[in-house]
């Protein structure tokens, strides 16, 4: 069963900021056509779904084309993804490498690889699906009739018609609320979880923005179709409408939403402006999607 669909007026709003990360700059003004976009990230039991009826693999599940890694040992051109592990105590956080591991045999049914306990479907049916490259959203997309949204619609249906920082207002937890599944604790060794739940929440968990979303801040980042570029490009010359044919570490897409794993002294990018770069062929434990249609 597909997500029910929100429609959205569209219009005028201010995007980006200046406030915050380099990337996120220029504050301008964009105008968005009327859409409608999923209430809630896609779950593992929609892309299951999507999955049964077409027989697909995503990238995770395919061994790498040893074409696209010159010089890289046989052994390590298997099937995998990449899978968030925290670590012992504090670490450099210059170094991402101490948090995330290459795990041979992850995949959207087992994020956390083969020889974990969860499976996506038996445990987590309503959590949104992760493990799943740009690829493999788009074919999801494309099954459904639907689309990934721009950076902008995106964007515009994040704020939920607020000029704010946050959806909800200028504080992250208001009057102590947590109000998005973002870390809580210290990065990345001590998780206390944001209202119990310490990884992914099933969709819905947390309060819905101004237009009945959810998720929107939080729990996954999520594709888009625009082109990530170290600002943002005026005149919408990052926007693409359609993912290439195959996965290239070349072609980097901009994330939107923060995740799970966003805290304030490492990513705190839990904010509509906030942006993130990543290539198309990345699966990772918090990276999702959401379609969109119109426009």
């Amino acid at each position: 069963m597909l997500t029910d669909l929100v429609d959205i007026d569209g219009g005028t709003f201010r995007m980006g900021s200046t406030r915050f990360y380099p990337e996120e700059a220029p504050a301008h003004t964009v105008s968005v056509a009327p859409f409608a976009i999923e209430r809630h990230p896609v779950t593992n039991a929609q892309f299951a779904e999507f999955v049964g009826d077409t027989g697909y693999r995503t990238v995770a599940e395919l061994a790498p084309d040893p074409a696209l890694f010159p010089g890289a040992a046989a052994e390590d051109l298997v099937p995998g993804a990449l899978v968030f592990h925290p670590t012992s105590g504090p670490v450099d956080l210059r170094d991402w490498r101490q948090w995330w591991q290459w795990v041979p045999g992850a995949d959207w049914r087992h994020p956390f690889g083969p020889g974990s306990d969860t499976d996506a479907l038996a445990d987590r049916p309503e959590h949104p699906v992760v493990q799943v490259c740009y690829a493999d959203a788009a074919a999801y997309a494309r099954w459904a009739g639907r689309r990934l949204p721009t950076e902008a619609e995106w964007e515009f249906a994040a704020r939920g018609g607020s000029t704010s920082t946050y959806p909800w207002g200028e504080e992250p937890a208001p009057g102590g609320q947590v109000m998005a599944n973002t870390w809580q604790g210290r990065f990345p060794y001590r998780n206390d979880g944001a209202l119990g739940w310490a990884g992914t929440s099933p969709v819905g968990v947390f309060p819905p923005n101004g237009y009945g979303l959810v998720d929107m801040i939080g729990n996954v980042w999520e594709w888009t179709t625009t082109r990530f570029s170290g600002h943002h490009e005026i005149g919408g010359g990052t926007q693409t409408c359609c993912p290439a044919t195959g996965p290239d570490p070349a072609l980097v897409q901009a994330l939107k939403g923060g995740s799970h794993l966003c805290a304030p002294e490492y990513c705190h990018r839990y904010r509509p402006a906030a942006r993130s770069p990543q290539s198309q062929d990345s699966a990772t434990t918090h990276i999702g999607f959401r379609c969109v249609t119109g426009a």
